[in-house]
């Protein structure tokens, strides 16, 4: 006859468990676990001992408001001799006693999420639950530790801005383990609109990684939901702040989570990449941010982009447009709804482009079946594979109403790029979404992707051929210049109109002001002969034009008077922001004061006013952005200079992140890691 433990009190063994479990950056003061991974709690008994064989526990874990064995969300079960680590199971593995070691183990596919976990009749207890990237059993096991310190571990990272020929590392805070972030993370999942139909489902649902990144798309914008983030791409961030100004992901989801879950505002692509990533690693899914270079937005799922230019070689506005750069996330799981074969790297895309099931979100889409044309398969594969390599088709629309088409070599889905593990580096990943240009595997992909094989057009040879080149130093203040390049490959003398231009742009194409044109009516050019034409870019003219995306839209229109063809280049420049430096003052170590010197050069040839210095790190400022205006005006070619204090409070590698703003230098970014000591 067995006789059920008499408990008085237990200890959870808090920080045991969670530093077992990789989790003690949460803090240790409440219990937070793996799935598929045991802990212990240390039982006291009120009367009795525990003898093998004869004493019982009768255990429930439940978890979301609707508990059911059916969903998976109710587990009932009692000791075991031993573990069991493929299902819900308990054991004692002390010897007899009036203290019991009681080992549970969750299975490494119950549902994530907060549990109260019954024992007997007299204990219950809290427990947070998340995904186990370090159980095999888990489906998203990653077996690289390395890697797992990078994407699942690593509180900072590089998110990478700029153009595809000037890749400009940006720093980022996750912060995912920083006070109160995991519990505005289990909220967003509570606030989901699929929650909020049927909470039994949706908790049961937590248990598979794709349903729970699908939700995260989602929510991450606020597009159909409470989700965290409004978007805007256009001057004018009243009401909120500029998507520039954030320097992490720990201020946006504790100011959503305080302040009733009204949308954080503003964000834009790497921002909303950015929040997904955090909420990802919090919750135990490997994540990384990538940048894709010259990104297409196909919005009629035709994979073609079509552009539209006038006479003067203005481009129209379009719903399809090739962004200067997008973002989204990478999630490390199997796709056990697949072949094997795509298991790994799924791509998801927070930023609200285009409704996916009849909402704002996009992916998780297998990374290999971008790469292998395989559009059929979920989530999304479209959409992504036309952000990588759709086809570009510029046409003129003349003053007479006709339309010829433009030769022009865009190209789109360049650079795919994410930060290097164990460094800040940049890893370029573009081959695992595309084949090499001209292979025999990219023409089988686009063949099996039912598209129009690009190749074939890249490889015609052409008369004339126009191309943009720049030098190495453009910095923001400066006057410099710009060329175009004009080439006659044919036997015959051409004569030509050229039109050089440039404009501001934002990084998702929209349009600005015009900086510098140049129109030349009789470019005559003898067979073989190379031409190049410089533009002078003034800083007194694009300096009030630029967006806090330091982007110059470059574009040469080239028109064969005799064969009335036209052939267009377009290149995005990004201009050089002065360097941040940061001098550490002290040597580093935790829970000591400690002082960083702060500098910046004004490059403007005019004063700057209202200059603010910031700073922010996982373990460094404790979660908060900590700023210092300075007290006096900067003039041309002088240095602003501040000295900030913070605290680190956990050793390791730190990467502080530095902002600086100004009335004419918006969100100036920069970066030191700092190595701290015990």
């Amino acid at each position: 006859m067995t006789q059920p433990l008499d408990i008085e009190r237990w200890d959870l063994e808090c920080e045991f468990n969670n530093t077992d479990h990789r989790t003690d950056l949460n803090g240790v003061n409440r219990l937070i676990v793996r799935r598929g991974q045991i802990f212990t709690i240390s039982l006291y008994l009120r009367s009795g001992t525990y003898q093998p064989g004869i004493s019982s526990l009768d255990c429930i874990a439940e978890t979301g408001p609707q508990p059911w064995e059916q969903y998976g969300t109710r587990a009932v079960f009692g000791l075991s001799d031993s573990i069991d680590t493929s299902r819900w199971s308990a054991a004692i593995t002390s010897p007899p006693g009036d203290m019991a070691t009681l080992a549970i183990c969750s299975a490494p596919d119950a549902p994530i999420g907060r549990y109260t976990l019954t024992l007997g009749r007299s204990g219950r207890i809290d427990l947070i639950l998340l995904f186990n990237p370090w159980c095999p059993g888990d489906a998203v096991y990653m077996d690289n530790e390395r890697n797992l310190a990078e994407y699942v571990l690593s509180q900072d990272g590089i998110i990478f801005r700029g153009s595809y020929k000037y890749p400009i590392p940006t720093p980022w805070n996750f912060g995912q383990f920083e006070s109160g972030i995991l519990d505005a993370c289990l909220k967003i999942l509570d606030m989901n609109p699929k929650f909020l139909r049927n909470p039994g489902k949706d908790c049961s649902g937590r248990r598979n990684p794709i349903y729970v990144s699908r939700v995260l798309s989602a929510m991450v914008n606020c597009n159909d939901d409470n989700g965290v983030l409004m978007g805007k791409w256009t001057e004018g961030y009243e009401g909120g702040v500029s998507p520039m100004f954030w320097k992490g992901s720990v201020e946006i989801l504790r100011n959503w989570n305080t302040q009733a879950c009204q949308p954080v505002r503003y964000g834009q692509c790497w921002v909303f990449a950015a929040v997904a990533c955090s909420i990802s690693r919090a919750l135990g899914i490997p994540c990384r941010v990538i940048t894709n270079y010259l990104s297409a937005h196909d919005s009629n799922g035709n994979l073609v982009i079509e552009r539209f230019i006038d006479e003067e070689g203005n481009m129209s506005r379009s719903t399809e447009m090739i962004w200067n750069y997008h973002c989204w996330v990478e999630s490390w799981m199997t796709r056990p709804d697949l072949k094997s074969d795509f298991n790994g790297w799924q791509a998801s895309d927070p930023t609200p482009q285009e409704k996916s099931e009849g909402v704002y979100c996009c992916g998780p889409v297998p990374v290999r079946a971008i790469k292998e044309g395989a559009l059929l398969f979920k989530y999304d594969a479209p959409f992504v594979f036309a952000e990588v390599n759709a086809d570009v088709k510029t046409f003129m629309k003349k003053k007479d109403g006709s339309t010829s088409k433009v030769t022009s070599a865009t190209a789109v889905g360049q650079k795919i790029s994410t930060k290097s593990v164990g460094t800040d580096a940049r890893e370029d990943i573009t081959h695992q979404y595309k084949y090499p240009e001209g292979s025999a595997e990219e023409r089988d992909a686009f063949q099996k992707a039912n598209h129009l094989n690009k190749l074939l057009q890249q490889q015609q040879t052409r008369g004339l051929d126009v191309t943009i080149k720049v030098g190495s130093d453009m910095r923001k203040g400066c006057d410099f210049d710009v060329f175009t390049v004009v080439t006659n490959n044919t036997q015959t003398v051409k004569k030509c109109r050229l039109l050089f231009g440039s404009c501001a742009v934002s990084y998702n194409g929209f349009l600005g002001g015009n900086c510098g044109f140049k129109d030349l009516l009789n470019v005559e050019l003898s067979p073989g002969a190379m031409r190049r034409v410089p533009l002078r870019l003034n800083y007194s003219k694009y300096g009030s034009l630029l967006t806090e995306d330091n982007l110059v839209r470059l574009a040469a229109l080239l028109l064969d008077y005799d064969t009335r063809e036209t052939f267009l280049a377009v290149r995005n420049i990004v201009l050089d922001n002065p360097q941040i430096k940061v001098r550490i003052m002290g040597e580093p170590k935790e829970n000591r004061k400690l002082a960083a010197e702060i500098t910046l050069q004004n490059p403007l040839p005019e004063t700057l006013n209202d200059c603010c210095f910031s700073i922010e790190g996982a373990n460094l400022t404790g979660g908060q952005v900590l700023s210092q205006r300075l007290p006096s005006s900067v003039g041309p070619g002088e240095e602003a200079k501040v000295k900030i204090y913070f605290t680190p409070t956990h050793s390791g590698l730190r990467k502080l992140v530095v902002d600086f703003d100004s009335n004419k230098l918006c969100h100036v970014k920069g970066y030191r890691n700092v190595i701290i000591g015990k």
